[in-house]
């Protein structure tokens, strides 16, 4: 198993040096028409093109993605379930703007409130939720600033669970992506919801409000939004082949206008990059000598997946680079940090994530000790 990996390194060291590398050439991307916007690989985090990515700015009904992924946390909890019901009070049923049209104390089920806001974009349906999870969407809120909070959302502030205008209530497209990404990657069935086309409640059938849904069979989410602060806004996440990509509309003129940008960004982040998996979680990337140990060497790797994003036809020219520190002394703990990698692309430095250890390395006995002491000096 260790030649194979080392054979692998091997490949990704010296493949471009074995063949003339190419100039990375790629336009540059759409312009788009929109006060801020992105396009970010899921699975590496690269930002393909970004504009204006931390201006703060009203998110609209994109707050909603924050609601959903609160109650999908709540569900994943066990603190409630799809099957309650839920007594519609007169702030949910009094909500303005886009509904569900949920009735004064009628009760309805979280599976169909869910629906609701994710299709609907239900105002109703968002403020029914955020008081059957919280008892009240003030109280709600406050979780709504614990997860961005712990997702790492530094621009972004919520004050209600629908995304109705108030000047506390804000976000960046950037936070946005990364929101996006937790509710991809930490509750995918409750993201699948995001690729219907329609929802039909009390006989009132309404469509998503994302026409992507019918132009790009691989779009399958996330979410729209608009007010008069806000402008268009879209969240979008497609999935060709192997790479998923994420891009953010904000402030866009129109609904056309939101659609067509976010498609062009799309199609321009798929046709002019690639991304792939480089070494997975735990994965043994390489070895270092070990002082004073019981054994004489000690494996690296990382503590997650570890995958790059690159211009396409460019991967064969990645070099890898180690930065391990002059002497590992033992004793040394699994998990320990121990130097870093690099990933260069045409003599670019294009990524650094630090390695760890994949095992524990006791001290040895007195006699070794000393042996190694009298080596050390001579190193």
């Amino acid at each position: 198993m260790r030649l194979r990996h080392l054979i692998c390194l091997f490949a990704l060291i010296f493949l471009a040096d074995a063949a003339a590398a190419e100039p990375v050439l790629v336009p540059g991307p759409p312009r788009v028409n929109a006060s801020s916007s992105l396009v970010m690989d899921f699975y590496s985090g690269h930002l393909i093109a970004a504009e204006n990515i931390d201006q703060k700015t009203h998110p609209a009904s994109l707050t909603k993605i924050m609601t959903i992924y609160v109650v999908a946390s709540e569900l994943a909890q066990n603190n409630i379930s799809m099957d309650d019901m839920v007594t519609v009070s007169e702030k949910a049923w009094k909500m303005t703007g886009s509904r569900m049209f949920i009735e004064v104390n009628k009760q309805v089920s979280v599976r169909d409130l869910i629906m609701g806001v994710i299709v609907q974009s239900g105002n109703d349906a968002s403020v029914a939720l955020a008081e059957h999870v919280s008892g009240d969407e003030t109280v709600f809120a406050e979780l709504m600033n614990r997860h961005a909070e712990r997702l790492g959302l530094a621009n972004t502030h919520f004050v209600n669970s629908s995304g109705f205008p108030d000047e506390r209530h804000y976000t960046t497209a950037r936070d946005i992506a990364l929101l996006v990404a937790a509710l991809i990657r930490d509750f995918p069935d409750i993201y699948h919801l995001h690729s219907l086309k329609e929802f039909t409640y009390n006989g009132i059938r309404q469509q998503n409000r994302n026409r992507l849904l019918w132009i790009d069979g691989t779009v399958d989410g996330v979410k729209t939004g608009h007010t008069e602060a806000a402008g268009y806004c879209l969240a979008a996440s497609a999935k060709r082949d192997d790479m998923r990509l994420i891009t953010i509309v904000m402030g866009a003129n129109g609904e056309a206008a939101r659609t067509e940008a976010t498609q062009a960004m799309l199609n321009y982040g798929f046709r002019f990059y690639e991304t792939r998996k480089i070494f997975s979680a735990y994965e043994i990337v390489t070895t270092a000598k070990v002082w004073k140990g019981t054994t004489g060497s000690i494996d690296l790797g990382l503590k997650e997946d570890l995958y790059v994003t690159v211009p396409r036809g460019h991967f064969d020219n990645l070099n890898v680079l180690f930065d391990l520190p002059q002497r590992i002394i033992a004793p040394v703990a699994e998990g320990q940090k121990q130097g870093s990698l690099k990933l260069m692309l045409s003599d670019r430095e294009i990524l650094q994530e630090s390695l760890y250890a994949m095992n524990a390395i006791e001290q040895a006995g007195l006699m070794n000790r000393l042996r190694d002491d009298i080596r050390l000096m001579f190193e």
